[in-house]
C-alpha cells in the first residue's frame, strides 16, 4: 500500500509539473543562468542583429553562444543575422520603415540611443540598470553610463568599450631614427615631435608614404577626428553635446598644420582611401602609421604584418591626449510583444551579466568591459600581452561626444570638408565653418 501511495505522488507531481510548464535541471555543472526564466508557455523566437563587433561578426561563434543561451533558457529560440558597416544602417532603417526589425540589436550609443532611442522606436532598459550595475559601470567609466540614456532613459545595455588610436611601425621608426621623438613607456608624444617623427620617416626613405590622411568616405574617421582635435587640444562639440565646435582655432590650426605636412611631404592625402584601405597600406609597409587602429585592428591584422605594430595616443600640444572612444552594448526593439521583449532581456542578461558568460562575451568582442569587477577579463590567456598595450590608452578615453543629434549627417560633412582642405585646397577656415553650419543644421 506504501508503494502505491508513492506512485501515485510521484505521478501527481509529474502531471503537476507538465501543467506548469518545462522544469530545467539544476546541477552544480550547469548552473542556472543568472535571470528569472521567461514565462513558460509556448516557445518564444527573437531574432538579434549583429554588425561586425570582433567575433560577435562571425556566424560559428554566435551559433555557439546562441547554443549556451537556449541550454540556459530552453523556453526561447534566438535567431542571427549578420550586418556590415556599409548597408547595415540602410537594412535597420528599411525594417523601421516596414516593420520588420529584429528583437535585439547590437551596437553602440550613437545608432542605439542618440538614433533609434531617441526616435521612438526602442525599448526602455532602465529596469536593467539596477544600482549595482549602475555603480559598476560607473567605476569604469561615467562616460558610459551617460551615452546609454536620452533624457533619462536606457536605450542600452552595454557589454564593452575601448579607446581608438594610431600605431606606428616600430621597426620603421627605429631604422629611422624617430623613437627619439615618442615616450615608450606612456606610448605619447607632442605635436612638434610627431611633426620631426614623420620628417625623419620621410627621409629615411623606407616607406612609400610615411602616413594618410584618408578622406574617401566616412569609414574610420573617429581616426582623423582625434587627430585634428589632439593636435592642438580643439573638441569635435560643445560640452553638452548641443553644437559642433570643429570650426575652433585650434582645429583649423591643426588643419593648417597638416596640409602643411602634406605638402611637404611628411603625409599624404589620399580621396579614395578610407580607413580600410589605410590600414592595408600599414599593413603592407607601404606607410608606416595608421590614424585608425584598436585592440580589434591588431588582431584582425596579426597574420599580414611582419612588423611590430606600436599603439600610440594620438600627438597633443598639452600632453594629454584624449581618445576617441568606442562603446558596444545591446538596445531592444519595440515590436509590439512583451513576451519577446522579456526573452530579449534575458539574452542580454545572460550575455553581459552571467558570472560564467560576461567575460568570456567581453573576449568575443576583442574589447573591454564596461563593468569594473569584470577585471582584466584577458589575464592568463593568450591575449594578455596584447591586451595590456591598449590598457595602458584607456585612461586617455575623452568626452564620449558621439551622442550629439545629427550624428550620420556630420559623418558625410566631415569627409567632404577633408576632401575639400586636403584636395581642392579649400581655406581650412572656410571648409571648417562650412562643416559647422550643416552638421548644426541637423542636430535637431
Amino acid at each position: 500500500m506504501k508503494k502505491l501511495i508513492a506512485l501515485l505522488l510521484a505521478l501527481i507531481m509529474v502531471f503537476a509539473l507538465v501543467a506548469c510548464g518545462e522544469a530545467t535541471p539544476e546541477t552544480s555543472e550547469n548552473p542556472p543562468a543568472t535571470t528569472d526564466e521567461t514565462p513558460t508557455g509556448e516557445e518564444v523566437t527573437i531574432t538579434i542583429w549583429t554588425y561586425p563587433i570582433g567575433k560577435f561578426g562571425d556566424d560559428a561563434t554566435m551559433v555557439e553562444l546562441i547554443g549556451k543561451f537556449e541550454a540556459a533558457h530552453p523556453g526561447i529560440k534566438v535567431e542571427h543575422e549578420l550586418i556590415d558597416y556599409t548597408n547595415g544602417d540602410t537594412q535597420v532603417t528599411s525594417a523601421i520603415t516596414g516593420g520588420g526589425t529584429p528583437d535585439i540589436i547590437m551596437e553602440g550609443p550613437e545608432r542605439l540611443v542618440t538614433n533609434w532611442g531617441k526616435n521612438g522606436v526602442m525599448v526602455d532598459l532602465s529596469d536593467l540598470w539596477t544600482e549595482e550595475i549602475t555603480a559598476d559601470i560607473a567605476a569604469t567609466s561615467e562616460a558610459v553610463v551617460s551615452a546609454c540614456q536620452y533624457n533619462g532613459v536606457y536605450y542600452e545595455y552595454p557589454l564593452c568599450m575601448t579607446t581608438h588610436c594610431m600605431a606606428i611601425n616600430y621597426e620603421v621608426f627605429e631604422q629611422a631614427g624617430a623613437l627619439q621623438y615618442i615616450d615608450e613607456e606612456t606610448r605619447t608624444w607632442s605635436t612638434d615631435d610627431f611633426v620631426s617623427a614623420m620628417e625623419a620617416v620621410r627621409d629615411s626613405g623606407l616607406v612609400a608614404v610615411p602616413g594618410i590622411i584618408y578622406c574617401g568616405g566616412q569609414g574610420g574617421d573617429q581616426g582623423t577626428r582625434a587627430l585634428v582635435n589632439n593636435l592642438y587640444s580643439g573638441t569635435y562639440t560643445n560640452a553638452d553635446h548641443t553644437e559642433y565646435t570643429a570650426n575652433s582655432a585650434e582645429n583649423v590650426q591643426a588643419l593648417q598644420l597638416l596640409v602643411d605636412m602634406v605638402g611637404s611631404g611628411a603625409l599624404n592625402a589620399n580621396a579614395g582611401f578610407q580607413a580600410t584601405e589605410e590600414l592595408q597600406q600599414f599593413a603592407n609597409g607601404t606607410c608606416a602609421v595608421t590614424f585608425c587602429w584598436n585592440a580589434s585592428n591588431k588582431t584582425n591584422y596579426a597574420e599580414q604584418v611582419t612588423f611590430t605594430p606600436f599603439a600610440m595616443a594620438f600627438p597633443t600640444d598639452d600632453g594629454v591626449p584624449e581618445l576617441c572612444g568606442g562603446i558596444w552594448g545591446f538596445g531592444i526593439f519595440d515590436n509590439g510583444s512583451d513576451a519577446k521583449i522579456e526573452a530579449a532581456k534575458d539574452f542580454i542578461r545572460f550575455v553581459c551579466d552571467d558570472e560564467t558568460q560576461a567575460a568570456e562575451s567581453v573576449r568575443l568582442t576583442g574589447f573591454f568591459p564596461v563593468r569594473a569587477s569584470l577585471g582584466n577579463v584577458y589575464a592568463g590567456t593568450e591575449q594578455e600581452a596584447d591586451a595590456e598595450e591598449f590598457l595602458k590608452l584607456m585612461p586617455f578615453l575623452g568626452d564620449y561626444y558621439n551622442v550629439i543629434g545629427g550624428w550620420s549627417e556630420q559623418r558625410t560633412n566631415w569627409f567632404n570638408m577633408l576632401q575639400n582642405v586636403f584636395i581642392t585646397g579649400t581655406d581650412p577656415q572656410t571648409a571648417a565653418d562650412e562643416f559647422v553650419e550643416a552638421s548644426n543644421a541637423n542636430i535637431g
